[in-house]
């Protein structure tokens, strides 16, 4: 069976931040693969500034090429859209049945994952990898036995979980792309 890590975004732009991490992903669990999935429709942000998804596509394909392990999809861009994480993860299970699946998200995410669709069916079917989005989660890089604060939010306390675990020691960049479009806007 063949693990592979769901890194999903808009990745407008794509930036050092994404790259760094795919590629600590990559060499520092247990994933086969990492495909960084392109969104080109996500429902929890607004579509006005997105960049045109295959230009996106080019510019992560472009910026990971070097990186063993870690691949760019654009499953997503023949799905149903906006795109639901849910939706997408069904029809990976459907369309790859001898693969394991883990979803990649940020430590943000994982604090509103409940106003996802059928975040209940993610967590219960899909393993879920967590990296840090703030600068604490750092004091943890190197060390073999590091006990960060995350803990899961208060809403899965009583929800059946596959596993959700949060990735000690991996690198926290200080850098998204929002503040890279709102940087170019100014």
């Amino acid at each position: 069976m063949h693990n592979i890590g769901i890194y999903g975004g808009s990745f407008n732009p794509v930036h050092f931040g994404h790259v760094g991490l795919a590629k600590w992903v990559i060499e520092n669990t247990d994933l086969d693969e990492l495909w960084l999935m392109v969104s080109p429709n996500n429902p929890l942000k607004e579509t006005d500034s997105l960049a045109p998804e295959e230009e996106r596509l080019a510019a992560v394909r472009e910026a990971v090429k070097d990186i063993p392990g870690v691949k760019v999809s654009d499953f997503e861009f023949s799905l149903p859209r906006p795109s639901y994480t849910a939706n997408t993860l069904r029809a990976l299970r459907k369309y790859y049945p001898d693969y394991e699946f883990t979803l990649v998200i940020g430590e943000d995410n994982i604090a509103i994952f409940d106003r996802w669709r059928e975040y209940e069916y993610i967590l219960e079917n899909f393993r879920i990898f967590v990296y840090p989005r703030h600068e604490a989660a750092n004091d943890c890089a190197g060390l073999s036995h590091c006990e960060h604060t995350f803990s899961a939010p208060e809403w899965a306390e009583h929800m059946l979980i596959k596993e959700l675990r949060f990735l000690n020691g991996a690198p926290y960049f200080d850098i998204s792309s929002t503040e890279i479009r709102a940087r170019l806007i100014h």
